[in-house]
């Protein structure tokens, strides 16, 4: 829990998590053009998991904030967000 507890969230931060939840829903949505590297479920748990931490809902401390921030800019810069180790296997 080390860095959660020292500081909120920025206002952009937090925008940029619900983004990549938004993105996460589009990208992988199971539709005739989306991508099916990821399940329908997993995007969906990933896209809750950013949009909590982006709420700080106390469900979501446990998590890397730093990471899942990392993981959000990989997902909308499109830059290879699987090497991040919050990625649904």
């Amino acid at each position: 829990m080390g860095s959660n507890c020292q500081v909120g969230l920025s206002d952009v931060q937090r925008t940029l998590l619900r983004q990549a939840a938004a993105i996460v829903r589009r990208r992988y949505d199971g539709g005739f053009d989306g991508d099916t590297s990821v399940s329908v479920a997993d995007a969906e748990r990933l896209a809750t998991i950013f949009e909590g931490i982006s709420r700080d809902e106390p469900d979501f401390d446990a998590l890397d904030r730093n990471e899942a921030i990392a993981l959000a800019h990989r997902l909308v810069d499109d830059d290879h967000p699987e090497h991040s180790r919050m990625w649904p296997a």
